[in-house]
Order: C-alpha cells, then structure tokens, then sequence
C-alpha cells in the first residue's frame, strides 16, 4: 500500500510530462506558419498559464484577439485544459532558436534547395548571430537508396556535462520529400548560458597624494 502511495506522485508527475509534450506538438503544428519555437507552461490556482514563442506574433493573436480564442477553445477541448490563459511573446533572435531553424531548413528542402546548402547557410546564419557552437544534421536518402547522415558543425558544442545541459539548446523536425522522409536535428550552443568558473576582481588601491604608485603596490 505504501509502494502504491509512494509511486502516485510519479505517475502523476509523468502523465502530466507527457500531457505537455503532447501539448507541445499539437502547438508545432498549429502555429507552424507563426515560426514557433516553444511553449512555456505554468499552472496556479487560476488555471493554467501558456506562453508562446514565435517569430510572427501577429499570425497568433489574430485580429481583436480572434487567434487567441480561436487556440484557447481548441485547447480547452482537446486537452481538457481549464481557465487558459495564453501569452504571446516575439522570439528575439529566431537564428539562435534550434525549432525555428529546424522548420526553415525542412521548408527550405521542400522547395527544391539542395540539403548542403540549405544546411551551410543555416549554419552560417546561426553563428553570424553570436552562437559559440552549432551542430546540424540531416539524415534520410541523402546519396543513394540506403540511409545516410551528414553532419556539419561550426564553433564548439559541448557533448556532455552540466554545460551541455544548460548551454545548448536542441531542435528536431522531418520533412517528406519526393526521395522519402528526412530528419533534421539542430544544435546550437549559447555564450551567455556558459557561467565562468571564475572571474578576476580588480583589487582597488588607494593612492594618497604625493606618494609614489610603486610603494603602495609593494
């Protein structure tokens, strides 16, 4: 019995995980043509709280808020969600959101741009915007009628460790194309989400008048 009352709280911890990444991937294809780049969830005694992050924040919220009510009721429905309150919040810099260049690199493919250069220029455009580190890889029928993967990397993403945990941010979408199904996986690593291990404080001195630098400092 008490196994049994020990283990509800995980349960509940887990279908819940499970409810939002649900509610996550619904939102991706929603809001797809919005550039989404993710969902922030928090629940308080009102009700559940959601903000979203997308590169068009107009497509969202609609004319006199129609788009906002439109998603609320959807929700509301499909998730049995009670008193929504939805955010909506402009992603600053969409080069460093792995979703958002996930979804342009597979509409780029869908369009007909080979998989190398659409892949070069998102790396490109990732690291002209301040990133220290990005990995892509686009894997499927890239060479021949066998799976294959390619990789291209620029700066440093660190692999492992608690910096690789906070400091790199990961994105994953598919793409049909005419040859099949293409995965793309983006990596990007953030300069500001590495903390120093220790930073040198300038020690102050203070030089009374008349006396010499050299002395103060020995």
């Amino acid at each position: 019995m008490s196994e049994q009352i020990e283990r509800s709280p995980i349960k509940k911890i887990l279908s819940k995980q499970l409810a939002y990444a649900g509610l996550d991937e619904y939102l991706e294809q929603e809001l797809k043509d919005a550039g989404y780049g993710g969902v922030e969830v928090s629940e308080g005694p009102l009700g559940v709280r959601l903000t979203l992050y997308v590169t068009r924040p107009g497509l969202v919220i609609g004319r006199r808020g129609i788009g906002i009510k439109d998603i609320s009721d959807k929700l509301s429905s499909k998730f049995k969600l009670s008193n929504i309150q939805i955010s909506v919040a402009e992603i600053e810099v969409p080069e460093l959101n792995p979703r958002v260049v996930c979804h342009r690199i597979a509409s780029s493919m869908q369009r007909g741009t080979p998989f190398r250069r659409t892949a070069i220029w998102a790396l490109n455009q990732i690291m002209n915007a301040g990133a220290l580190g990005a990995e892509i890889i686009i894997s499927g029928k890239i060479r021949s009628e066998r799976a294959h993967y390619q990789k291209f990397v620029a700066g440093v993403v660190p692999k492992s460790g608690e910096i690789s945990r906070v400091a790199v941010l990961r994105g994953t979408t598919s793409v049909l194309l005419k040859a099949g199904l293409f995965g793309v996986k983006v990596k990007i690593a953030l300069k500001e989400k590495i903390v120093p291990e220790y930073e040198l404080k300038p020690v102050e001195q203070t030089v009374k008048e008349g006396e010499n630098v050299e002395e103060v400092k020995g």
